[in-house]
């Protein structure tokens, strides 16, 4: 795009995403991970995050989300947290352990 960056092939755990809707939704049964939606990503300065209507999702590298502590306090692990969509409060999808991953291991 003309301004910021697409980012696909990540994989949504703990949750789906909804085309119909373009929100999170519940998964369905017996699916531990989905394929997310290309995510657009736009600088903006000092943006301030909205109080509902959002989840800040992490993005973690692998399915192992510990990692070495690095200087700063992050696990190496992790890459950065996204805001999407949802209908539900952050704790419902922090209760599911909702994240994306950027590789699975098989």
């Amino acid at each position: 795009p003309d301004t910021g960056c697409y980012i696909h092939g990540l994989f949504l755990e703990g949750a789906r995403w909804d085309a119909a809707v373009c929100q999170l939704a519940e998964s369905r049964p017996k699916e531990l991970y989905t394929e997310m939606a290309v995510i657009w990503l736009l600088p903006v300065a000092d943006r301030k995050p909205p109080d509902t209507g959002s989840y800040l999702c992490p993005i973690y590298k692998t399915l192992t989300r510990a990692g070495t502590l690095s200087t700063t306090g992050h696990s190496t692990n992790y890459v950065i947290a996204v805001e999407i969509p949802t209908d539900k409060p952050q704790k419902h999808w922090i209760k599911r352990g909702t994240a994306l991953i950027c590789a699975l291991d098989f």
